[in-house]
């Protein structure tokens, strides 16, 4: 019989590929603004979250914060990286209000960020420390998962799937789901479960958004495209040309 503990870390190292699929997905969006050299409606708001969120990870599965952490350490690490080249991409095509918008926000989170870690070391001590940045994990996790609403609330005005990755939801769902998984398995870990359920949640209320205004992408589309050709040929498209010499 398999053990928890191998059972979980199979578990963390799917978890891993999952995450870092997670981080990849943005990539073709991000090639799309490279390509037109302009950000045009993307927003950087998921990726600013996701940066707090990895840096806070990284240091809650640090041996002094929580140890037996390996697993949450490395892939946030890789998730930083990725993220401040998104970042970077964002911000060399952006207009400068969305280049001074960037700075002010990446500005604040490392001002923040510096402020918990010195409290932490300094001031907390013992389980305190991973109580106090376990908590603060989950909120900025949360945040990561939540910060797509406001694409959703656009996805929803516009009917217009354009601007919600297909990919950056299947992901945060799919990754929202294995670490729920994981942090169910002994040892049971309050703050990976708290904030990655919420993701489930969040990844499946996007797919499904995703899917009903994809299908009416598609109907309108063949609308649209049986009306030119009624407006052009002047024949309609139910009408064979034997019925028209008639």
């Amino acid at each position: 019989m398999v053990s928890a503990a191998i059972a979980r870390n199979v578990v963390g190292i799917i978890g891993n590929v999952i995450s870092f699929g997670l981080f990849l997905s943005p990539a073709p969006t991000f090639y799309k603004i490279i390509k037109n050299k302009a950000v045009e409606e993307f927003k950087p708001d998921p990726y600013i979250a996701t940066v707090l969120n990895c840096a806070f990870w990284v240091f809650y599965g640090m041996p002094f914060i929580h140890p037996h952490s390996i697993l949450v350490v490395t892939i946030n690490g890789i998730g930083l990286v990725f993220e401040f080249v998104y970042l970077t991409i964002f911000f060399t095509y952006a207009t400068n209000k969305g280049r001074k918008k960037l700075l002010i926000c990446l500005l604040i989170e490392a001002i923040f960020f510096a402020a918990i870690v010195l409290i932490t070391m300094l001031a907390v001590h013992g389980k305190h420390r991973s109580l106090m940045i376990g908590v603060i994990c989950d909120f900025f996790n949360i945040m990561m998962y939540v910060s797509p609403l406001t694409i959703m609330f656009k996805v929803i005005k516009t009917k217009s799937v354009k601007y919600m990755p297909f990919w950056l939801s299947l992901t945060n769902f799919l990754n929202g789901a294995c670490w729920t998984t994981y942090a169910l398995i002994h040892p049971f870990d309050l703050f990976v479960l708290i904030s990655n359920s919420v993701g489930v949640v969040s990844g499946f209320v996007q797919l499904i958004l995703y899917a009903c205004y994809c299908c009416r992408e598609n109907n309108d589309d063949g609308d649209d495209d049986g009306a030119v050709q009624k407006k052009t040929t002047g024949v309609p498209v139910s009408e064979s040309p034997r019925d028209v010499e008639a």
